[in-house]
């Protein structure tokens, strides 16, 4: 990954308590990560960093949008983007053997000798978490003036070629089975 010094925090100088970072996340942020299943990316990350002895408890406050395609008919769609997440930094001698051995998700182990908390990562997870597994037009706009007629109308053809047993796909299946 690119190193980023905007997603990057230098927690030792911080004092003990609460801090809170903002950050705007746009398409470029992307870039490093390759390909995305959206675009028009405008999302605002806030950042509380609550800094203790020997750990930090991070809460990620993620808000925006991002435009995606609806997997049934393309329609351009504008999604939210919701959501909060938690994480635990600790303070170890051996950080990598704790990572590896960590069942918990939102437990990460830094060295003690670290100064810096890159981020970046956390974030392009925690966006991307945020998106639906399948992106959909909401059931008022299905078939509406947005959704693309054409796309739909090969969908109901192909539907009721399965359901009439007309697909030619299953006719090899049919003469094995005896059925033509």
């Amino acid at each position: 990954m690119s190193h980023n010094r905007e997603f990057e925090i230098a927690f030792v100088g911080l004092k003990s308590g609460l801090h809170v970072f903002e950050y705007r996340v746009e398409d470029k942020f992307f870039t490093a990560y390759g390909h995305q299943d959206f675009t028009n990316c405008n999302a605002n990350i806030k950042l509380s960093l609550n800094k203790k002895n020997g750990f930090m408890q991070l809460k990620f406050d993620i808000d925006g949008t991002v435009d995606i395609q609806c997997d049934r008919c393309g329609n351009p769609l504008t999604k939210l983007l919701w959501d909060e997440f938690n994480i635990v930094v600790k303070m170890v001698e051996e950080p990598d053997l704790m990572n590896h051995q960590e069942e918990d998700p939102d437990v990460f182990y830094i060295g003690k000798g670290e100064s810096h908390l890159l981020i970046a990562d956390w974030i392009y997870e925690f966006i991307n978490l945020c998106l639906p597994i399948q992106n959909m037009c909401n059931p008022d706009e299905y078939g509406g003036t947005l959704c693309n007629k054409i796309v739909l109308e090969q969908l109901k053809k192909m539907e009721e070629q399965v359901n009439n047993g007309n697909n030619p796909l299953w006719k090899g299946l049919n003469q094995i089975k005896g059925l033509e």
